[in-house]
């Protein structure tokens, strides 16, 4: 059928709405994590693991956490806390080393929280989603509160990219695309509580997916 490739196409470029996608995300503070016990839960579609934080600290698990979760099928990414005792220059630089393009699933993840805020300086932040941005070839996710969320970043500004919203309590009152809705989630293969998240209605993995992986599942599609 002559419309069968456009329509492949289309499908492909809308919102994932699937049911039941979760996902998770760690660091060191989960320890070694099985994740072989994890693919087999089958309960985690994707994870976000901790790369790098500030000028300097790197999570001792990053590497190995890569490596594990994509051996079993799970789509990763890669998230950066941010520090406000540092330059964007260092901590970007920090984030490079780390974070391999070629080994990340998800667009990289901005990890803004009061407690690594002394002072949140605007325009820091900016240049750091700016140097993100031109190195991964996509617009970070910014990952936090919803307090920080209404006081810097609820202006048209920041309309373009997505939000993960942590609310323990209750749904975020804002646009959102990731729910971080608890962080007590307990997860065979995972010794330590663990943060769970879940998208947004409007939204699925294909909207956080890196754009060359995205054309790469259309290319793959297609071709079959």
């Amino acid at each position: 059928m002559k419309f069968f490739v456009p329509y492949i196409i289309l499908m492909l470029s809308l919102p994932l709405m699937a049911v039941g996608q979760k996902g998770i995300d760690v660091s060191r503070y989960q320890d070694t994590i099985n994740w072989k016990r994890v693919q087999q839960t089958k309960t985690v579609d994707f994870v976000y693991i901790k790369a790098t934080e500030g000028a300097s600290i790197k999570d001792k698990m990053y590497k190995y956490n890569v490596k594990k979760a994509r051996e079993h099928g799970l789509k990763v990414g890669s998230y950066h806390v941010y520090s406000s005792r540092t330059t964007a220059y260092d901590q970007f630089n920090n984030f490079k080393s780390q974070v391999k393009k070629d080994q990340q699933d998800l667009v990289p993840v901005l990890d803004i929280e009061a407690t690594h805020c002394h002072k949140l300086y605007m325009t820091r932040v900016d240049k750091l989603l700016e140097l993100m941005e031109k190195e991964y070839g996509c617009k970070p996710m910014i990952y936090t509160s919803e307090k920080l969320y209404m006081t810097h970043f609820n202006n048209k500004k920041y309309q373009k990219y997505h939000f993960w919203i942590a609310n323990y309590n209750r749904k975020p009152n804002m646009a959102y695309t990731l729910w971080q809705y608890t962080q007590d989630g307990q997860l065979k293969g995972v010794r330590e509580s663990v943060d769970f998240s879940r998208f947004n209605p409007k939204y699925g993995l294909a909207n956080i997916t890196m754009p060359d992986k995205k054309k790469a599942e259309i290319k793959d599609t297609v071709s079959k």
